[in-house]
């Protein structure tokens, strides 16, 4: 009897002290943690457009700028008291056929998003990263100009998750 009682007893501590370590090491892991300690806040100013889509700079800073509010890593400010400056530039947006239909005609278009993006450490003057990414949406022809709307938002929404992910998990 002691004895039955001594081993659940001692395999509840076991239990409790595995989850005690396992609930210790999920806790240190976080995206906050992987940012140097001196950056606190990011500035996104409007990207460049060297592309004929209209609209898409203000679309694309906004859902990067929502990204950082939502994760919340870096603190939205303006340009001159950020400790981090992402820039960036549209440089393509171009559709392609992705799928046929057995008449040989396009049933399903890609739309891909291609930016040059440079992100900057204001306070020790140096590049934290930079590169050009570029993410897709998917559309169907067929059903007009919105529906290609939603593939570039699509699009916007990926390559804006990447920027975030570079930015704050990228060390």
């Amino acid at each position: 009897m002691m004895t039955e009682h001594f081993e659940k007893h001692s395999l509840f501590f076991t239990w409790m002290l595995l989850l005690s370590l396992l609930y210790l090491h999920c806790g240190i892991y976080s995206f906050k943690g992987s940012l140097p300690p001196h950056l606190h806040t990011i500035a996104i100013p409007l990207f460049e457009n060297r592309t004929a889509e209209f609209g898409v700079p203000e679309e694309l800073t906004d859902a990067i700028i929502e990204k950082f509010t939502q994760d919340n890593s870096l603190k939205i400010a303006d340009r001159s008291n950020a400790d981090v400056i992402l820039e960036g530039t549209i440089v393509r947006i171009n559709d392609r056929a992705g799928a046929y239909n057995s008449q040989e005609r396009v049933q399903d278009l890609k739309i891909y998003l291609t930016i040059n993006v440079k992100c900057m450490d204001q306070v020790k003057r140096q590049v934290l990263w930079e590169g050009r990414l570029t993410q897709w949406g998917s559309y169907d022809p067929s059903e007009g100009p919105d529906a290609r709307l939603d593939g570039l938002n699509d699009a916007i929404d990926k390559v804006s998750e990447e920027i975030l992910n570079k930015t704050v998990s990228g060390w």
